[in-house]
C-alpha cells in the first residue's frame, strides 16, 4: 500500500508533469496544423508560378505566332484560314517550334467566335462554345487560370490526385508596333500544363515534414517521460529519506528517554544487589561445606553476578561511552576475545576459525570498546548454535576501510526480524535481553564504522564491520 505522505508531496510533481505532456500534445496538434497550412501556402505558391510560366509562354507564342504566321499569312493571302491544310500546317509547325523545349501538353487557339481554330489534337478542331467563362475574360483582355484535378475519394482528399493540370486562358493580341490598332484580341490562346509531378513532389515534402515533426515529437514525448519517471524517482527517494529521518528522529528521542530511565532503575537496583550478593557470600562462609543448605547463597551469588551483568548492559546501552582512540590491532583485539573463550569452546565443541590478510593496518580506536563489541558478536554466534560448530572471522583491507566478518553456522535470522534485530530488548532467544547488537551497533558506530547483518546463501548469518583507517597515529 503506497505511503498518504509520498502520495501527498508527489501531486504537484503530478500537475507539472500533466501540464508538461499537455503542452507537448499542443504543441504537436498546433505544428501539424502549421505544417498544413504550410502546404496550403506552398501549393498557392506552385500555382502561382505555374501560372506565371504560362503566361510568359503566351506571350513568347503570341509574338512568335503573329510575326510568323498571322503576318506574313496575312500579306500573301489577304485572309487567315486555317481550315486551309497549308495554312494550318504552318500554324502547327510555328507553334510547336515555338513550344518544343517547354512542358506543354495542349494548345489551343480560338476565334473571336468561341471556335477552336488550332489545336495539338486535329479531333478538337472546329468546336464550339468550349472555352467558356475563361474564354469571354480572355477577350476582354483579362488573363485566367484554373486547376483540374482527377483521381479518387481519397487522392483527392490527401492532395495527391492521379492526375492535375492548369489550364490558363489569355489573349491572343496583335503586336504594338506593327499594327495601327494597340492591342488588338485577334482570339484567345489556352494551354493546358501537368502538374502532377510537381504536387507529387509537394505531397512527398508534405509527408516528409509529418514524419519530421511527429519523430521529433516522440523523441520529446519520450526525453519528457524519461524527466518524468527520473523526477517521480528522485522525489519519491528523497520523500522516503525524511520519513526515514523522521524515524530515526523518533526513535533516537524515544531510546534516549529509555535510557534515562534504565540508567536511573539500574542505579538503584545496583545497590541493593551489592548488599545482597556480599550478604550471600558472607552466609556461604558460615555454613558447612557439607550442610545441604550451602547450595543456597551459592544460587543467590549466581544469579546476582547474572544480574548485574543484564544491569551492566543497560547502562553500556543507554549511555554509551565516548571512544578512547589510540593505536591498536584488530587481530590483537580479536585474539584477546578468543583466548577469553577458550574454555567454552574446548567443552562445548566450538571452534573459531580466523582468515586474515597478511598485513592489517593499525587502527585508532578504543580496544576495550571493541574488545566487548566482538564479545557479543562470538557470544551471539555461538548462542546461535547450542551444540558447538565453526566461527569464521574475517579481516582484510579495502577502500581505505577495515572490513571484519563473522559467520557462524546456526539457523540464521528470519527475514520478518532482520530489521528489528537492532532495536534494545529484541531477541529471538529464549533468554537474554536484546541489548547485545544494539551495544555493538552503538560501538562500532561511535568509532565512525558501519555495522549490518545478513543470512548467508549456505546457511547460518554473516555480520560485517567496516572501520575506518586512520593514517595518522
Amino acid at each position: 500500500m503506497q505511503n498518504p505522505a509520498l502520495t501527498e508531496r508527489a501531486k504537484p510533481f503530478r500537475l507539472v508533469k500533466y501540464f508538461s505532456l499537455l503542452s507537448l500534445v499542443l504543441i504537436f496538434v498546433g505544428t501539424i496544423i502549421l505544417s498544413m497550412f504550410n502546404i496550403h501556402w506552398i501549393r498557392a505558391m506552385q500555382f502561382e508560378k505555374s501560372e506565371a510560366y504560362a503566361l510568359l509562354l503566351i506571350e513568347n507564342l503570341n509574338h512568335q505566332v503573329f510575326m510568323q504566321f498571322i503576318l506574313p499569312v496575312g500579306l500573301q493571302f489577304g485572309k487567315i484560314e486555317l481550315h486551309n491544310k497549308d495554312q494550318f500546317e504552318r500554324m502547327d509547325s510555328v507553334v510547336r517550334s515555338t513550344l518544343h523545349s517547354f512542358k506543354v501538353d495542349m494548345v489551343n487557339i480560338y476565334g473571336m467566335r468561341d471556335v477552336i481554330a488550332y489545336s495539338f489534337s486535329k479531333e478538337l478542331v472546329g468546336l464550339e462554345n468550349m472555352g467558356g467563362t475563361s474564354f469571354q475574360n480572355a477577350l476582354e483582355g483579362r488573363s485566367s487560370s484554373r486547376l483540374i484535378q482527377k483521381g479518387g475519394f481519397w487522392e483527392l482528399l490527401f492532395g495527391v490526385p492521379k492526375e492535375i493540370k492548369i489550364v490558363t486562358f489569355a489573349p491572343l493580341k496583335a503586336e504594338q508596333p506593327l499594327t495601327p490598332v494597340s492591342g488588338l484580341v485577334l482570339g484567345v490562346v489556352e494551354i493546358e500544363q501537368d502538374l502532377s509531378d510537381d504536387y507529387r513532389s509537394i505531397f512527398g515534402f508534405q509527408i516528409m515534414t509529418l514524419v519530421t515533426v511527429s519523430g521529433v515529437m516522440i523523441i520529446l514525448f519520450l526525453i519528457m517521460i524519461i524527466a518524468v519517471k527520473r523526477g517521480e524517482s528522485i522525489i519519491q527517494k528523497r520523500a522516503q529519506e525524511q520519513l526515514k529521518l523522521k524515524e530515526q528522529l523518533s526513535r533516537a528521542k524515544h531510546l534516549s528517554s529509555l535510557g534515562e530511565m534504565v540508567a536511573g532503575v539500574s542505579h538503584e537496583i545496583r545497590n541493593p544487589l551489592g548488599i545482597i550478593s556480599s550478604s550471600a557470600e558472607l552466609l556461604q562462609k558460615k555454613i558447612a561445606a557439607d550442610d545441604p543448605m550451602n547450595k543456597i547463597p551459592a544460587i543467590i551469588i549466581e544469579e546476582s553476578s547474572r544480574l548485574n551483568n543484564i544491569i551492566t548492559d543497560f547502562l553500556n546501552f543507554a549511555k554509551p561511552k565516548t571512544p578512547h582512540r589510540f593505536a591498536c590491532r584488530i587481530e590483537d583485539v580479536i585474539d584477546k576475545n578468543i583466548r577469553f573463550l577458550s574454555t567454552q569452546t574446548q567443552t562445548k565443541g566450538y571452534v573459531f576459525h580466523t582468515h586474515f590478510d597478511k598485513v592489517l593496518p593499525i587502527i585508532m580506536a578504543d580496544s576495550d570498546m571493541l574488545y566487548q563489541a566482538f564479545l557479543n558478536i562470538f557470544i551471539n554466534a555461538m548462542q546461535a548454535m547450542p551444540d558447538g560448530g565453526d566461527i569464521h572471522i574475517f579481516a582484510k583491507t579495502a577502500d581505505d576501510s577495515l572490513w571484519i566478518a563473522v559467520e557462524d553456522q546456526g539457523g540464521g535470522i528470519p527475514n520478518e526480524s532482520m530489521e528489528k534485530i537492532w532495536d534494545p530488548f529484541f531477541t529471538t532467544k529464549d533468554k537474554g535481553t536484546g541489548l547485545g547488537l544494539g551495544i555493538v551497533k552503538n560501538i562500532i558506530e561511535a568509532h565512525g564504522g558501519i555495522v549490518r547483518m545478513e543470512n548467508r546463501p549456505e546457511g547460518g548469518a554473516r555480520l560485517s564491520i567496516k572501520l575506518p583507517v586512520k593514517e595518522e597515529l
